[in-house]
């Protein structure tokens, strides 16, 4: 120990003459590169911290979540998966990239039970979430169309998506099958049940409404458009593992 601190005293010393030596403006300039050199490594250090690469999966019991948070995961449906009572929460590769060369970024992926006493959950992510994928049943849509456009609804008025901007992907699974709606059609419907709560909300008192923002622009039919923050649509099926656009959405948000 003795003979290190020797050692560093002697090093220190010769810094000393080396600073000496030097003449006052080159030691400020090299003083002034140094302190950007650090503010900059710095600041990329926190925009890297700062960067989330969570995507909360939200939607109505029985949309699919679940199924397709495992086809992300591992590659498979996991038949015989029953309704989550809690959040299935992992960070990973995603299993269509686990054969790709070279250091992959991963994903912290969260599939929120959809069950209306447990959606409370959802509030514990999203301060996080780099996206959201809200998963509808184009098969059984019409009978939950109601429900799903209040949940989305929810979702869209809450401060922390609003302030954040962040994206949102209405996903409607098991678009495979013969009788599934389509994507279409079930973002025109949303809009629809959308601009019908809107205008019945907008009615109640601001003492019992749960929503922190108005959607949309007044005086015009609601549009996802009219949304801060960007909502797309895309289709999915997750019991075939036919969930590209799900995947390119979460690398648009997650890179790779």
């Amino acid at each position: 120990m003795e003979q290190w601190l020797q050692q560093l005293q002697k090093w220190i010393h010769e810094v000393e003459e080396w600073v000496h030596q030097q003449p006052v403006e080159q030691l400020s300039a090299a003083f002034a590169v140094l302190i950007i050199t650090f503010a900059l490594f710095g600041f990329f250090r926190i925009l890297r911290r700062s960067k989330s690469n969570t995507i909360v999966l939200a939607g109505l019991t029985g949309s699919g979540k679940t199924v397709l948070y495992y086809q992300l995961r591992d590659g498979s449906p996991h038949q015989g998966t029953v309704t989550s009572m809690e959040p299935n929460d992992d960070t990973f590769v995603l299993h269509s990239e686990l054969e790709k060369k070279g250091k992959l970024n991963p994903v912290h992926s969260v599939d929120v039970p959809g069950h209306s006493r447990l959606r409370p959950k959802l509030d514990e992510f999203l301060p996080h979430a780099a996206g959201v994928i809200f998963v509808v049943d184009s098969l059984d849509f019409l009978p939950n169309c109601r429900a799903a456009a209040e949940y989305l609804y929810d979702i869209l008025t809450k401060a922390i998506v609003v302030k954040r901007r962040i994206p949102i992907l209405i996903l409607c699974n098991k678009a495979d099958k013969v009788t599934a709606h389509s994507k279409e059609f079930i973002r025109k419907q949303l809009e629809k049940e959308i601009d019908k709560l809107r205008t019945s909300r907008s009615a109640i008192s601001t003492a019992d409404l749960t929503s922190e923002f108005t959607l949309g622009v007044p005086g015009e039919t609601f549009a996802f458009s009219h949304c801060l923050n960007k909502v797309s649509v895309a289709e999915a099926s997750g019991l075939t593992g036919e969930i590209s656009q799900v995947e390119q959405f979460i690398r648009e948000l997650v890179k790779p």
